[in-house]
């Protein structure tokens, strides 16, 4: 038991609100143990509002860094070894078109194991995770609507083009 608690405790954890989610286009790769190893954690939410918008040609969710504006945004936590953050930095182009840094999230539930015997998140616990959003966006972007949470196949209407058909 202690070498899984030392185990959990080098991982990062990572806070996904877009395609990388379950039942979403891209969350194969989560899954996928070549790319390195990960853990679903819990669900949760920005503790402080952001802009999530869907933007561009392929309908690509985008989280931009501008704590204050829109909305508390849901996703999900997971805990990624090393290797599953390298793999996540280049899937999701940082830090050309994302940039990966740490955001507070409130813990809504929790399914994942603890670090250590006396850390298990509780719901409303806040928790430091890193989010893959964005400082380097079209200014327009601003101005388009701002989402809670995403869903590829939601009522906005902008369907995900996923990479493979690109």
């Amino acid at each position: 038991m202690a070498g899984t608690y030392a185990s959990l405790a080098r991982m990062a954890q990572v806070f996904v609100y877009g395609t990388l989610k379950r039942g979403q286009p891209n969350h194969q790769v989560m899954l996928d143990g070549t790319n390195g190893s990960s853990a679903f954690q819990g669900r949760g939410r920005t503790v402080e509002p952001y802009p999530l918008v869907i933007a561009g040609q392929h309908n690509i969710p985008h989280l931009l860094n501008l704590p204050g504006r829109g909305h508390c945004v849901a996703g999900e936590i997971y805990a990624v070894d090393d290797q599953m953050l390298q793999f996540l930095d280049e899937f999701e182009g940082c830090p050309d078109m994302y940039q990966r840094t740490l955001v507070r999230i409130e813990v809504l539930e929790w399914e994942g194991e603890r670090s250590a015997p006396e850390e298990t998140p509780a719901a409303d616990r806040i928790v430091q995770c890193f989010v893959y959003s964005t400082a380097t966006y079209l200014p327009e972007w601003v101005h388009l609507p701002y989402h809670d949470s995403y869903d590829s196949q939601g009522e906005h209407g902008l369907r995900y083009n996923p990479r493979e058909n690109r």
